[in-house]
């Protein structure tokens, strides 16, 4: 576990802060920007999908022999597989059918007594009447017919059964914050079939975690699928579109992840209520991670250019090119504040690995914490507003991306 996170401290704090600055003299066309959009979105959904894979070899490996390295495993696994599916989330929003299909695998936060057994202390949405179902515990078959049924049950969106959430949670269990630098610590035994079963229904919960993961398999296909050259799909549609649409839809999520969703939604609800509940990974203590891969795949967009798995990369004309043959210093200024951010997100990473969690940092009375998290709220903030400038820039007056209620209207 430790080469990954290594791994990603250094991709986010390496290098100086204009590392990543595209080359901007070359002029390109509102066309070739929009192919290397859906480039790497397939790319990213590829490797997400290539990543969730790898996960369900592991998965299955838990379940045919549990034991503390083969959990481990598992758990490393789905911590590498949320790398690259945390890139794709700028799709979402003017993207309908990464909108649409996006809540099957990355809702949360979840009431997880839906699925499986809770402490006590467990606190649900009020009015949530299947907040403590436990599916596991119940005596209907297990297969994805019965989870994408369960799937936000009596309308409650905190009824997560599928996704990546619900996989994290029957990985580590709820994460109690009996000591600050522990996540969730469910322990093997809970996979082991037959003398030595913990907290029963090992069975059904080892079914329960394999049909999720293949779910989740099957929707990621669906989404590589929708993005891949040469069909009749949401790609080829996507190229078809003005060139005013495109260029507004690809501003449009950008700037309702950088405010909205991730420095509103994921960060500043959880720093405002200082509150565990809220933080995007909580079983897991991953919420740094997902911060900075947000963060990235923002910056990706703008800068034409994805890092794949493997290390290769994808990368053609860029928006910052398009931009800086109308204002090339409105396109750097934009470039330098999203390498800003990313350094602001780098420091609640570097943090997190020393042993101090997001949920750690946002908690009342850490002032310091608290600090490193609202400098990553301001650096999106501040580089929503490039992004609004540079739809200007292009002739879209109406980008309004998408707010947070946590900043008001």
């Amino acid at each position: 576990m430790k080469s990954l996170k290594k791994t990603l401290l250094s991709a986010l704090l390496a290098g100086s802060l204009f590392a990543s600055v595209p080359v901007l003299s070359a002029e390109v066309s509102t066309k070739a920007v929009m192919a290397t959009y859906t480039d790497i979105a397939h790319a990213a959904f590829g490797d997400s999908l290539a990543t969730a894979k790898t996960l369900k070899g592991r998965v299955d490996a838990l379940v045919a022999g549990p034991s503390e390295e083969t959990l481990q495993a598992a758990k490393q696994a789905w911590l590498a597989a949320r790398v690259p599916y945390g890139q794709t989330e700028v799709y979402r929003f003017s993207n309908a059918n990464v909108d649409d299909w996006e809540g099957k695998v990355n809702a949360w936060p979840l009431d997880e007594g839906l699925i499986d057994y809770v402490a006590d202390s467990y606190e649900h949405e009020d009015g949530n009447a299947f907040s403590a179902a436990n599916m596991i515990a119940g005596d209907q078959e297990i297969n994805a017919e019965l989870l994408q049924s369960w799937h936000e049950k009596g309308g409650s969106e905190a009824n997560v059964a599928t996704g990546y959430h619900a996989i994290e949670f029957l990985l580590w269990g709820q994460d109690l914050n009996e000591k600050p630098e522990d996540s969730g610590q469910r322990p093997y035994t809970d996979y082991v079939q037959g003398d030595g079963c913990t907290n029963g229904h090992c069975e059904r919960r080892a079914q329960y975690l394999v049909a999720a993961t293949d779910l989740l398999i099957s929707d990621l296909e669906e989404m590589v699928a929708d993005w891949e050259g040469g069909k009749d799909n949401y790609r080829k549609a996507f190229l078809a579109l003005d060139e005013n649409e495109a260029l507004r839809r690809m501003l449009f999520g950008m700037g309702s992840l950088s405010l909205g969703e991730l420095a509103g939604e994921r960060i500043n609800v959880a720093l405002l209520a200082h509150s565990q509940e809220d933080e995007h990974s909580c079983f897991s203590d991953n919420t740094h991670i997902d911060i900075a891969e947000n963060a990235r795949g923002i910056q990706n967009v703008f800068n034409g250019t994805y890092t794949r798995t493997d290390g290769s990369k994808v990368e053609g004309a860029s928006l910052a090119q398009l931009v800086a043959a109308k204002d090339e210093a409105l396109s750097k200024t934009l470039t330098e504040k999203l390498a800003v951010s990313q350094q602001k997100a780098g420091a609640v990473v570097e943090a997190a690995e020393q042993g101090e969690h997001f949920d750690q940092q946002i908690i009342a009375g850490n002032a310091a914490g608290n600090a490193r998290v609202k400098a990553v709220i301001n650096a999106l903030r501040d580089q929503t507003g490039s992004i609004e400038a540079v739809s200007g820039a292009l002739g879209i007056d109406n980008l309004s991306p998408e707010n947070s209620d946590s900043f008001g209207s």
